[in-house]
């Protein structure tokens, strides 16, 4: 029961806020729509309660190891990456700032929070992974607490001079798309990754150091819409923008520039409006969220499984596509059906019957394009 009802919340993308936060009510204008009512303008978004944080007042020893001189760019860049790690309350706020459409109305705003891990899972001169998971505590109506839950949540891969990549091209299908060298000498991908670890989207940036200030900036890139848009919106089918991660003393900032973008026949699109995002991640020192990395000790082993078998079809198909749903479940529920059976047992993990699993429940999903040819809209 209590399973159910974390990965509802997890996916719901549901912040996890004290009571005494939720009754503060914003007055006053909307930022970016100052002459529109605030009552018509009040966040959506989550809504349960849980325990409060403490904030981390102290730079981190990444960020500190940042400011000293680094013997090359790219390590300069890798210690801006690894800075990302570590526990934090994380807020997702959005607004559509303009519209392009006749007779356009602004959409009610996003707010949620929550508290989430982000864990080193490679860190070499030339490419780092961090997992981030899910870390969620929960107060009843009782005021007692329970957790802390953890739920695997999205991945975040860097190369550096990556000249392969897998771009989305909308309707769940993704194509190759190579870059000569010199259009990605000195700069990184990030390559985003949904929590069952099926591709997201991947885009070229380049970090810059001045001043004390260490920033990536990405190209404009295709991403798949995500909850909290495909689960209210049916009209537009991709969002397109400009990243910019930005490393503070205590944590750090992931802004975004967003086009939401309906397709239509032959290649048409349409904008429909801009939208402003502001994801923070503030350190925190209490509660601790260093249960996601004992749910990831017991884990894995599969997941890394899962990753490989991700690795083979990036090799092989050009093109691919993924189905919604393979006899009526979605391809995270098959994933996390069988993490969850691993992280209740004590028998040793047995790599032959996890490297089967992943294999087969991946297959039923992906349906490889022609090669060479992009995905239809």
């Amino acid at each position: 029961m209590k399973r159910t009802l974390l990965m509802s919340m997890a996916f719901g993308l549901l912040a996890h806020a004290d009571e005494e936060t939720e009754k503060k009510v914003v007055s006053g204008h909307v930022f970016a729509w100052p002459f529109t009512e605030a009552t018509e303008m009040q966040p959506r978004g989550g809504s349960t309660q849980g325990t409060k944080v403490t904030l981390d007042g102290d730079p981190s020893e990444a960020w500190k190891k940042l400011q000293t001189k680094a013997p090359s760019k790219v390590e300069k860049d890798r210690r801006a990456i690894l800075a990302l790690a570590g526990s934090y309350r994380v807020s997702f706020d959005f607004i559509e700032t303009m519209g392009f459409t006749p007779n356009y109305e602004p959409q009610k705003p996003y707010f949620s929070w929550g508290t989430e891990h982000v864990q080193v899972l490679a860190s070499e001169k030339k490419f780092v992974s961090l997992q981030h998971s899910l870390v969620m505590y929960f107060k009843g109506e009782d005021g007692k607490e329970s957790g802390p839950m953890v739920m695997k949540h999205w991945r975040q891969d860097w190369r550096y001079e990556d000249a392969d990549l897998h771009t989305y091209r909308g309707n769940s299908t993704w194509s190759q798309e190579s870059r000569k060298p010199k259009q990605v000498r000195g700069k990184w991908t990030q390559t985003v990754f949904q929590v069952d670890d099926s591709p997201r989207y991947e885009v070229i940036g380049e970090w810059k150091h001045e001043g004390g200030m260490s920033t990536w900036k990405s190209e404009s890139c295709w991403r798949p819409l995500p909850r909290r848009e495909f689960s209210v919106r049916s009209d537009y089918q991709v969002l397109q923008g400009v990243h910019e991660l930005s490393v503070t003393p205590n944590g750090w900032v992931h802004t975004q520039q967003n086009q939401k973008v309906a397709l239509g026949g032959k290649g048409k699109i349409t904008i429909l409006a801009q939208e402003l995002g502001v994801n923070r991640y503030e350190r925190i020192s209490e509660p601790s969220l260093m249960a996601a990395e004992t749910t990831l000790k017991k884990t894995g082993h599969y997941w890394a499984e899962v990753r490989k078998m991700w690795a083979e079809i990036y090799g092989e198909h050009k093109t691919f596509s993924l189905k919604a749903k393979v006899d009526e479940k979605k391809l995270y529920q098959y994933h996390f059906a069988y993490a969850m059976k691993l992280e209740g047992s004590d028998d040793p993990y047995d790599a032959e019957a996890g490297r089967a699993h992943a294999r087969e429940t991946i297959g039923k999903f992906v349906q490889k394009g022609a090669d060479g040819k992009p995905g239809k809209y």
